[in-house]
């Protein structure tokens, strides 16, 4: 809400959408912060699960539940056994997580990755009709939403499940039916691709320019990839112990962030050591110790649902059980990352587009697709008889000392440490009495949930085997390994997403509240600058983008050349002015020679620098403001020489400008007397007026950006170019001129013709497999 409210404010006053905001990392485009696809039909389908966005977080879980149940019918599974698998899956502790962290496009892609695939599995093995309706449509919904990564993931399961769907044909030599579910696949694949193809475009070639995309910098090439750099791919890349908290939820602590009970050693301790405010301290302290540098809590798939897969593993038959287990165990290597670089690099150097994508862990949603799938299939087969009974409790008997096995490996004395490696730094300032009481309740969290998931895994088998043994019916199986299922998962889910989050209706339509210092800027009258809040974490809070233009924000896909700006200028530029802040008795003319040597952020004319929210900003006197005109243009050779010039330059004197754009080089002399003004100012429009006796070179505070931004003087179509490393640039002709900057993406209107084109063949698509499914089934009726 943040970083969108600029341009949605903009339509909701002209009605006119903007690819553009200012309010974020200077400037950027919005393929990526809004969801605007006026061609596509999909959203009237999307609009009615979302239960036209009334019924949120929970019509979210409804997508998880729904899919899933969907999934499930798709492979033959009975309606109330599809209930309890729906169950398995929607209540996953990851989708509750990322449900309150606001990752929503990537829970609700994730809610359409069962259906997709189930459709394929269906048109291969069933009916290839409906198999391809149903795949098309989830397909269609989940571009819909724009999250490429699990749509990636969800191409990964589909491949390894072709592979063994290939194998199967040639060993069963069933190759027309083979040929031809793939055709029709194609055809709903490609349709779905086209209702959602002014997303797609915008997207990929948006991506070519991003943090994404190949950086231009020829350093560190070791850690370089065509995509994100390997650092920073795999900086959250599970643990090979933490794999265990799928089984154990609390094994390393859950959440970065948690809280302790006042029966905890740590409130124990805090009382005993006569610490300030102990209530308040346990509400918040650094529970999690696995090796990713924070994490909002575990992706538990649950333990009775883990029980289910193994047992799964030993009765279900045939190639489905092999394609399962394949995705599910290359979901957790891949999800290992740096932790498991052989595999990873294999997969970032050599896989298309894998090294586009961050957060290595995130795979780990194809076991949470995988694990129940393959579980409920072996309750299919115990409800329908297809198995002995001599055989599903030898296999019950086999997975109950396999699990077994595993939790008593847990708690040998040094598998589990209770230690992270960052606590000598975190904790260096703590008395150890007080460390050793956090470790003691590390280890108390994990002793209380390994007892826990055997309580429950014991229920699964009791029941299962009470099944077996005909001391229950069917109806009451289900209702107790349902009931049982839920207890588990959404007894941990409680812990990350509930009461506590909720606010009210109003709270929720104006979620931040205007400081001292933002009401204090506000009132500037100049139309556009730019604001740098040291109160919150500058380059991943999107809260100042709300009020303000930021330097910063969040964005999982920045410019490219924006974050190297970040890294080699503006964040050491910020280290030197806050520790100048820092220091004893500095004076406001000590501010301001600091400032005055910040050419990263007088170059991007931030005019307020937010230190305290509940005191006016500090202003900045060196902000050079909306343009300039220059002496020197300072010509390099390549990328590296740009930023290596302009992380100490006089950005008010030179244009530091690439040798590529030397076709727009000239000879000019600085006028003193030239003037150039911002006349006007919306998020996809600037215009300027200038005055000058000779032609000028400016330079614009505005971020270079070519494939959208179209300049003019008096109305005629001219060339701009890159200065600075990130900024716009353009000749200047003598006299009185109006200069004006136009966002025009040519891309998005080619892709929302073809969006429209798309989305009617779409209809007609599905309304006639439709047709024909209903035609057939009367004949069939007749007969």
């Amino acid at each position: 809400m943040g970083g969108s409210h600029e341009i949605n404010k903009y339509e909701k006053e002209t009605g006119i959408h903007s690819f553009w905001t200012n309010s974020m990392f200077g400037g950027m485009p919005t393929y990526l912060v809004t969801n605007y696809a006026p061609s596509n039909v999909n959203k009237y389908f999307y609009q009615i699960l979302d239960f036209n966005h009334k019924m949120r977080p929970a019509s979210f879980v409804f997508m998880l539940l729904l899919g899933f149940f969907i999934a499930l019918l798709l492979f033959g599974v009975d309606p109330w056994l599809s209930i309890v698998g729906a169950i398995a899956f929607g209540f996953s502790s990851y989708f509750f997580i990322i449900i309150e962290a606001g990752h929503i496009t990537k829970v609700v892609a994730m809610a359409y990755m069962a259906p997709i695939v189930a459709g394929i599995y269906h048109a291969y093995r069933k009916d290839i009709l409906i198999g391809t309706i149903v795949t098309s449509i989830f397909l269609a919904l989940q571009l819909l939403v724009n999250h490429l990564q699990i749509t990636y993931y969800t191409l990964l399961v589909v491949l390894i499940y072709l592979v063994f769907e290939f194998v199967y044909t040639v060993k069963t030599k069933v190759w027309k039916k083979f040929f031809k579910a793939s055709s029709f696949l194609f055809i709903g694949a490609l349709l779905a691709v086209s209702t959602n193809f002014s997303q797609i475009i915008t997207t990929y070639d948006y991506g070519k320019d991003s943090t994404r995309g190949k950086s231009e910098l020829s350093d560190n090439q070791h850690n370089k990839t065509s995509g994100l750099d390997k650092d920073y791919a795999t900086a959250w890349s599970y643990g090979k112990l933490e794999t265990f908290n799928l089984l154990v939820p609390d094994l390393m602590g859950g959440a970065s962030s948690g809280e302790l009970s006042k029966e905890s050693e740590t409130y124990k301790t805090l009382k005993k050591l006569g610490a300030p405010n102990p209530d308040n301290i346990i509400k918040r302290l650094p529970l999690y110790w696995g090796p990713q540098p924070f994490t909002s809590g575990p992706v538990y798939i649950g333990a009775l649902v883990i029980f289910l897969f193994v047992l799964g593993m030993f009765l279900v038959k045939g190639n489905i059980k092999w394609w399962l287990f394949a995705a599910t165990l290359l979901s957790i290597f891949l999800a290992w990352g740096k932790n498991f670089m052989p595999l990873t690099d294999l997969f970032l150097d050599y896989f298309p587009m894998y090294n586009k994508f961050r957060t290595v862990s995130m795979i780990l949603v194809i076991a949470e697709f995988t694990i129940p799938l393959l579980g409920i299939l072996a309750l299919k087969n115990i409800i329908e008889g297809k198995t002995d009974k001599k055989e599903i409790l030898k296999a019950l008997k086999w997975s109950s000392i396999i699990l077994g096995g595993i939790l008593l490996f847990l708690l040998i004395p040094g598998v589990l440490s209770f230690k992270a490696d960052t606590d000598a730094q975190m904790f260096q300032n703590w008395p150890k009495e007080l460390v050793s009481a956090l470790e003691k309740d590390r280890a108390s969290l994990f002793y209380s949930d390994i007892f826990r998931s055997l309580i429950f895994i014991l229920v699964g088998i009791a029941a299962i085997w009470a099944f077996v043994k005909q001391k229950i019916n069917k109806k009451v199986f289900l209702v107790v390994l349902g009931l049982a299922i839920l207890a588990d998962l959404a007894g941990v889910d409680s812990r990350y997403l509930n009461s506590e989050d909720f606010v009210s209706a109003r709270k929720e339509k104006q979620p931040f509240i205007e400081s001292q210092a933002d009401k204090f800027i506000l009132k500037d009258t100049d139309k556009d600058f730019r604001v740098l809040n040291l109160t919150v974490s500058t380059f991943n809070d999107a809260s100042t983008s709300y009020f303000h233009k930021s330097i910063g924000g969040y964005h999982g896909a920045k410019l490219r050349r924006y974050q190297d700006i970040i890294d080699r200028v503006l964040q050491p530029e910020i280290s030197y002015l806050i520790n100048t802040l820092k220091q004893k008795e500095v004076t406001e003319q000590d501010v301001q020679s600091v400032l005055s040597q910040l050419s990263g952020l007088n170059m991007l004319n931030t005019k307020y620098i937010i230190i305290d929210p509940n005191t006016l900003p500090l202003m900045n006197n060196f902000s050079l403001g909306n343009a300039w005109f220059v002496s020197y243009i300072k010509s390099v050779q390549n990328a590296d020489e740009e930023i290596k010039s302009v992380q100490k330059f006089s950005p008010e004197l030179t244009a530091v400008v690439d040798k590529r754009f030397k076709e727009n080089f000239f000879k000019f002399r600085l006028d003193s007397a030239a003037t150039i003004t911002l006349t006007d100012y919306k998020p996809n429009y600037l215009s300027y007026k200038t005055n000058t006796h000779s032609d000028q070179l400016a330079v614009f505070s505005e971020i270079y950006y070519a494939k959208g931004w179209q300049a003019y003087i008096d109305g005629k179509p001219v060339p701009h170019f890159r200065a600075d490393y990130i900024l716009r640039a353009m000749k200047i002709p003598e006299g009185i001129h109006k200069i004006e900057f136009k966002f025009e993406p040519s891309i998005w209107k080619t892709g929302n013709s073809i969006s429209l084109i798309g989305s009617v063949l779409f209809v007609l698509f599905i309304l006639g497999g439709l047709f024909w499914i209903i035609k057939k089934k009367k004949i069939k009726e007749k007969q």
